[in-house]
């Protein structure tokens, strides 16, 4: 009997280990938009949960119920009254979204009760724990507007709920909270999810949107192959942020990234807007690279820096695949491990991407650039032109006059950033010594000065 295996799976399996690693005891707070719930999402937002979270995250949800209070009013043959971007919550709709949040707390309890159905985790029963974890204060009259029930965050019970995720549990929150004197404020999903990422100083604030993300030239040409900014530094967010009018509906591209601004402002370092139209948009976001949404952070992930001990694991999964097809020469892990202090490498988000070395020959001014590898995933960026860069302007600060790579397969990508042929015999004597003539690899040469 013969076995079909999918050699996907182990590649696809290594990308996503480093991930699930980083990930494991991080806390998440993720706010999914009432409409996501209202479009027959539920259940597989709740699966997908179910499975970061047996992955050792710790997750606060936080659910909208616009939709779904609107349609209550209708019933009611009430209509729904906006300002500012926020619901007038009169005593109509306060009962109407008490209802409503009631009906979704039901039927998120049990979306999580049925486990993680045709998995071997079907059995399996996912913890959701709700309480008043939030105290709220009246919005009051804004611009001559009287807001009546509709309140804002005026703490978090930050206590409470870590100690309901140390117990295992997620937490459950709904856009409600209640005043000292026990009075109800309708509250935004928005708000309540950005309000306890700042107080738990979470990992992520993730939100799950009508909206597939932002793009920070919207008059761009449509038709691209990605159509939204997969990462925003917070000072590129604040400044788009500037430039738009005040939101007043959810698709507006300000509604959801001024609380991401917000967030990274205030300690959250990365927040998310993401499409819950995209089936499985939340792992694809947590343990891809690339992400399918916006991701607004408060620095660059990316780090060009000299490699440490901690390292050679990575340079050794990245540089693998060049030494088996023959474009590098096999390095083994003792070798890396004592030259580690030779290499630079550029770090995104705790995956190395890029790597290069340099050996120096002080004796002849030149040194010896190795093992310059680019990941297949980002190659075509400039990873490798920044890489390189970075080895020459240690080998000038070594007081060197030149650099060389020996090179098969390479020749004219180094071509192109002003190396030259040279012979093998103008080598330095110690590296001449250590030249495969077998290989007969190119020596190339650039000048630094």
């Amino acid at each position: 009997m013969s076995a079909v295996f999918d050699f996907t799976f182990v590649p696809w399996f290594r990308s996503v280990a480093p991930y699930i690693h980083m990930h494991r005891g991080k806390t998440f707070v993720v706010a999914i938009a009432g409409e996501a719930i209202a479009a027959g999402k539920l259940q597989h937002l709740a699966q997908d949960l179910a499975l970061i979270q047996s992955m050792g995250v710790k997750i606060v949800l936080v659910h909208g119920f616009r939709p779904q209070v609107n349609e209550q009013l209708k019933a009611k043959g009430h209509e729904p009254k906006y300002s500012h971007g926020m619901r007038i919550t009169d005593e109509v709709s306060l009962d109407c979204a008490q209802e409503a949040a009631g009906q979704l707390r039901y039927e998120i309890e049990a979306a999580f009760s049925q486990g993680l159905p045709n998995t071997p985790m079907a059995g399996s029963t996912v913890r959701v724990l709700s309480g008043n974890f939030i105290t709220a204060r009246p919005v009051g009259i804004v611009d001559g507007v009287d807001f009546q029930h509709s309140g804002l965050v005026r703490k978090v019970d930050t206590a409470g709920i870590k100690r309901t995720l140390d117990f295992g549990a997620m937490v459950l929150l709904s856009p409600f909270g209640f005043s000292p004197t026990g009075e109800a404020f309708n509250l935004t999903m928005e708000e309540v999810a950005t309000s306890v990422a700042i107080a738990l100083q979470a990992d992520k604030l993730i939100f799950l949107t009508e909206i597939a993300g932002v793009r920070i030239d919207p008059l761009a040409p449509e038709g691209e192959d990605n159509p939204i900014d997969t990462e925003l530094p917070l000072a590129a967010a604040e400044k788009l942020l500037a430039s738009l009018p005040d939101p007043k509906q959810p698709t507006d591209t300000a509604f959801y990234l001024q609380h991401c601004v917000k967030a990274c402002k205030s300690g959250v370092e990365r927040s998310h807007i993401l499409p819950f139209s995209v089936d499985g948009a939340l792992l694809l976001e947590i343990y891809v690279h690339d992400g399918i949404g916006t991701m607004v952070v408060d620095e660059k992930l990316e780090e060009l820096r000299e490699a440490a001990s901690d390292d050679v694991g990575g340079i050794l999964h990245l540089i693998e695949p060049f030494e088996k097809d023959g474009t590098l020469v096999k390095r083994s892990r003792t070798e890396i491990e004592r030259d580690i202090g030779n290499y630079t490498i550029l770090d995104h988000d705790g995956v190395i991407f890029a790597c290069a070395a340099l050996y120096p020959y002080p004796e002849a001014k030149t040194a010896e650039m190795a093992a310059l590898t680019v990941s297949p995933e980002s190659q075509g960026q400039g990873d490798g032109e920044r890489v390189l860069k970075r080895i020459e302007h240690r080998a000038r600060d070594m007081g060197l006059e030149s650099i060389f790579v020996l090179t098969t397969r390479t020749t004219h990508w180094f071509l192109r950033r002003g190396f030259v042929q040279a012979d093998p015999d103008q080598l330095p004597e110690a590296r001449k010594r250590k030249y495969n003539w077998d290989r007969k690899s190119q020596v190339l040469v650039k000048k630094l000065t």
